[in-house]
């Protein structure tokens, strides 16, 4: 096991994988089968993400059952979509009203959420499931669901709402394959319908053949067909009596997600994702893919020398995710011998120590920095002392010997029993030249931050020889406007640094805002993230996203950016319309 990626999430049970590419990242919408489920017992909906394929950041729940006021049951399979600058999740539910299912649509500013009832009501409700959502070129958006059935419907501009009539395929043999033994169901199609197009040429990927499923697929020349049987992707296999398909290219590679019962306690009802890389045949049919549990390559390589989320995770044991106080998630419920796997993580020349955000309601245990497996090789070690609070954060520090080159990085974490702390994030400082403009692999932040301006931190060594880091406060200077902006320098290395700005309202709130400052000598911006960036000369102008702009009263954002030169403290002027 400590060798697999597949499945790719281990922290929970997951099922029917929903993959979106977005600005670089592939973000995963999946539902949550309960711990010790007998039916499909289905909450919540769940949004990971990955720049590498291996990977994946915990980004939590943005979407579950109370979201929609007309439903009362079943969070069961759905798929989300990106257009018009929002993010349209379609997913299926029992509606309260009828105790039939219906489906929902949910929107929001961001792929993470959180995400909201756009319409207040089913957009669609004739008791079947399984949306699938797909914009032709043309621009023309269609909606496709259904179990026993298929159905679709032309989705207008606004992707909630649509034009004319529901329509029912014509489930033929020719078009979705014989099946046996059944009169009522003479086609293979069962559920799960996944729509997409490559090159002119239209793909509906299906769940065939209950029980056991195997996955299938049809093509056409339109998005509504003729449709013509192509035959078996993936056959039946994994421990699960239900599968569910998700395609998606990305980064010149292409990507089958899929879902199996593999992990400890799995089964059809506590099911979990993985994903296999393929090759398209030279005309354009699908080979035959099988699950395995070394799961797809990796996409380039981690920079450690970035802060990283401690729930970007490749492969984990005993840990689970829950939400930070400090924004985003943590790693939590960390036992004696527990461990988190980071895939890939490039060294370089080599690191110097390690610092990782954490806390201890108890009195903390040891962090322990080990390559090429958890019993790997041992290249530092950190002490966690009780913070006195499972959300009270501090930093630790500890130096690092050894670690050179490209290495899976095990954190493996030990002590005394019961939880011993919590795991926020994690750096490596290196001991030689790190890239000059090395953009971070954690998703932007998407979640808003703390009312006030996050800590910088000064180093204090203590009287155990330990590297820590205690809090100091950033640097504020007021705006002109309606709002005030604060800055901190969170990352340098020969070169480069990274830093971020939180805004934040005055006693009104705000609906928009602009941080203005002069760069220092040799200083340049080469991305920024949360915000949207101009220059003028020296002078550098972040403004808003679009989820961000909006600001309670004495509420605020961080944006963060990466810069080449040396890092200086700039003097920031924030203005608000």
């Amino acid at each position: 096991m400590a060798r697999a990626d597949n499945p790719i999430v281990q922290t929970i049970y997951t099922a029917d994988p929903a993959p979106l590419v977005h600005n670089g990242r592939v973000y995963l919408y999946t539902g949550h089968d309960e711990d010790n489920s007998t039916w499909f017992t289905m909450k919540e909906w769940r949004v990971w993400s990955s720049a590498d394929m291996v990977n994946w950041t915990d980004h939590g729940s943005p979407l579950n059952i109370a979201s929609f006021s007309w439903a009362s049951k079943d969070a069961w399979a759905g798929q989300a979509i990106y257009r018009n600058g929002k993010f349209y999740w379609y997913v299926p539910m029992t509606v309260r009203a009828t105790g039939q299912m219906g489906i929902g649509v949910a929107v929001s500013n961001s792929p993470t959420g959180p995400f909201t009832d756009a319409i207040g009501r089913p957009l669609v409700s004739n008791g079947q499931i399984d949306p699938t959502v797909f914009i032709d070129d043309d621009g023309q958006a269609y909606l496709y669901w259904g179990n026993p059935d298929l159905w679709y419907v032309k989705l207008n501009a606004d992707m909630t709402s649509y034009s004319g009539s529901p329509t029912k395929v014509q489930l033929t043999t020719s078009g979705f394959g014989a099946r046996t033994g059944d009169a009522n169901r003479p086609t293979l199609f069962e559920e799960g319908p996944w729509l997409y197009k490559r090159n002119s040429l239209y793909y509906m990927v299906f769940a065939a053949r209950c029980c056991s499923e195997f996955i299938a697929y049809s093509t056409a020349p339109t998005a509504t067909g003729p449709w013509t049987y192509r035959g078996t992707i993936m056959p039946t296999q994994g421990s699960s009596f239900t599968n569910h398909a998700g395609i998606i290219d990305f980064n010149g590679g292409s990507y089958f997600f899929y879902h199996n019962g593999a992990l400890p306690g799995g089964g059809g009802f506590t099911r979990s994702v993985a994903v296999e890389k393929f090759s398209y045949n030279s005309d354009g049919t699908i080979p035959t893919i099988t699950m395995t549990t070394n799961g797809a390559p990796q996409v380039g390589t981690v920079d450690p020398y970035v802060r990283q989320e401690g729930e970007s995770i490749a492969f984990s044991s005993g840990v689970e995710t829950e939400a930070a106080s400090e924004g985003g998630r943590n790693v939590s419920f960390i036992d004696n011998g527990d461990w988190i796997k980071v895939k890939g993580v490039g060294f370089g020349t080599g690191a110097s120590s390690f610092t990782a955000r954490v806390a201890s309601g108890t009195s903390g245990g040891r962090i322990e920095l080990r390559l090429g497996s958890a019993t790997g090789t041992l290249v530092g070690t950190c002490t966690v002392s009780g913070t006195g609070g499972w959300q009270t954060w501090t930093s630790v520090s500890c130096p690092v010997s050894g670690a050179t080159g490209t290495q899976d990085l095990y954190l493996r974490f030990t002590g005394g029993s019961g939880s011993l702390l919590n795991l926020n994030w994690w750096q490596f400082t290196g001991s030689g030249t790190t890239p000059t403009s090395a953009p971070p692999t954690t998703a932007p932040p998407t979640t808003r931050p703390p009312t006030s301006a996050p800590p910088t931190s000064a180093v204090v060594t203590t009287s155990a020889g330990v590297t820590s880091r205690s809090p100091s406060v950033p640097p504020t200077t007021p705006g002109t406007g309606a709002c005030t902006a604060s800055y901190r320098t969170t990352n340098s290395w020969s070169g480069g640094f990274q830093g971020e700005v939180t805004v934040t309202a005055g006693s009104a709130a705000v609906n928009g805002w602009t941080v203005r400052w002069t760069l220092g000598s040799g200083q340049t911006i080469t991305q920024v993230w949360s915000g949207v960036l101009t220059t003028s000369g020296s002078t550098a102008s972040v403004a808003n996203a679009s989820y961000n702009g909006s600001l309670a009263a004495a509420g605020s954002t961080t944006f963060g950016f990466l810069a080449n030169g040396t890092a200086t403290t700039p003097s920031l002027t924030c203005t608000s319309p």
